[in-house]
């Protein structure tokens, strides 16, 4: 299940940065950017709103003060680079509290709270990504799902390794990219790799093949032979 949200916020940089953001994720949808209250209400009288992004210094009233005016006001993340709100945005029962400049993975924290409180679930097929963006070398770059043979970690930074394109450094933790990939194309198998399942060509007890490489189990990554051969997108037999 797609969720709706929207972006409240009077600075065109802000809003870049979370609709950029907000790609990423594929269980949200925007519905619309305003720049003001003003147009938020009218975009909330129009459509259904499940998650509002919502600054609080904003001219004519302020984010707290228009959350208090709604009478069926939708879950709220509070984006701004004002501490002073923090207790008075819990008081309103937001979601989360985010300090400007948002780094990626705090943003995605905020989204996985928002999820865990809907308990939307991710619909595994059609609705799938076909693509996700992900920033390096000082721009958003697009990578297709289905070209990604596997993901490996190196402490603060991440090595996307893909078919037909140059491996993409990317500074991310493996466990917030897990959360945006689709869980019916990709397996996490050790603490450092994530492997695409409809790559593999073959594994044993020990790794699994993506044609020559060749990638470790992690113990603590329970039954992946399991896994593996209950996915009718990975390799059935061992090699």
């Amino acid at each position: 299940m797609r969720c709706n949200c929207i972006i409240v916020d009077d600075e065109p940089p802000a809003i870049s940065i979370l609709k950029s953001y907000i790609e990423n994720v594929p269980q949200l949808e925007i519905v619309g950017t305003c720049k003001n209250v003003f147009e938020a209400m009218s975009i909330l009288n129009e459509k259904n709103v499940d998650l509002m992004f919502l600054d609080i210094h904003m001219p004519k009233l302020i984010g707290t003060q228009f959350l208090k005016s709604l009478t069926n006001p939708p879950k709220v993340i509070f984006t701004t680079a004002h501490k002073d709100f923090a207790i008075e945005a819990f008081d309103l029962e937001a979601i989360d509290y985010l300090l400007k400049p948002i780094p990626f993975d705090r943003f995605l924290k905020a989204v996985n709270r928002f999820c865990d409180s809907v308990n939307p679930e991710i619909e595994a097929s059609e609705n799938s990504p076909a693509f996700l963006y992900f920033r390096a070398d000082r721009k958003m770059i697009k990578v297709w799902v289905d070209d990604i043979l596997y993901i490996e970690s190196f402490k603060d930074y991440i090595v996307i390794h893909r078919l037909g394109n140059p491996d993409l450094r990317v500074k991310q933790t493996l466990s917030s990219v897990e959360k945006m990939l689709p869980q019916n194309l990709f397996l996490r198998i050790h603490r450092s790799f994530i492997v695409a399942t409809n790559k593999i060509t073959a594994y044993t007890k020990n790794d699994v093949e993506i044609g020559k490489i060749e990638i470790p189990f992690g113990s603590n990554y329970g039954d992946i032979i399991s896994k593996l051969s209950n996915d009718s997108n990975a390799f059935k037999n061992e090699g």
